[in-house]
């Protein structure tokens, strides 16, 4: 049975289109940052390598490498780190030129260092790009935190971030920075804008 995160973390993958207090245990991720516009070539090449990378460990065990504990699974969904140059905050468009990210796809318990280096040895033999040195693997907790689903434009974002800033207020919750996290549920390449469906995070104490 393929272990699937759509049917078994439907509280962190899923949640329904109204805030939602959750807490976020460890989790281990690739992942890449980079500063600018996600309309950007760069931005395209960064989820590239990231997906290229998580394939490369999926498959280990069909390429005849044997992983401690591996069982089959969905790749987890990509999801972003999101906030601002300084000199950028508190205008009243955003600036996407002035972007800072960290793009991540979450992996499975079973790996390890070990595992990633090994993959990022098969990726750079089959796949090389110059982005793959600064891709790096670490565990990140959030704890608590408030999430909503948006289902709409990335541009309509800020309409459902007032809801979670209400309903943090209505709450007693602060919010502990505005550096959020965004999992894109939808493959923003291949759906039409108003589907998207984009679960949005603040961490909050």
């Amino acid at each position: 049975m393929k272990y699937e995160w759509r049917k078994k973390e439907k509280e962190y993958y899923l949640p329904k289109s109204k805030p939602e207090v959750v807490d976020i245990k460890e989790f281990k991720f690739i992942q890449l940052s980079g500063e600018g516009n996600p309309n950007s070539e760069g931005f395209s090449e960064a989820i590239g390598v990231l997906y290229s990378l998580a394939y490369a460990i999926k498959m280990m065990p069909r390429n005849g490498i044997d992983i401690d504990g591996y069982y089959d699974y969905v790749v987890y969904p990509l999801e972003g780190l999101w906030d601002l140059k300084e000199e950028a905050r508190g205008k009243e468009v955003l600036d996407k030129d002035k972007l800072v990210y960290t793009l991540m796809i979450r992996q499975p318990d079973f790996v390890t260092e070990e595992v990633f280096n090994k993959a990022m040895e098969i990726v750079k033999k089959k796949k090389p790009h110059r982005l793959l040195d600064n891709v790096n693997f670490e565990s990140r907790e959030e704890g608590k935190c408030v999430q909503m689903m948006h289902i709409g434009s990335f541009d309509d974002e800020a309409m459902t971030f007032e809801v979670m800033k209400k309903f943090c207020n209505d709450n007693n919750l602060e919010i502990k920075t505005l550096v959020h996290r965004e999992i894109y549920i939808s493959d923003f390449r291949k759906t039409a804008t108003d589907k998207l469906k984009t679960v949005l995070r603040y961490r909050v104490r």
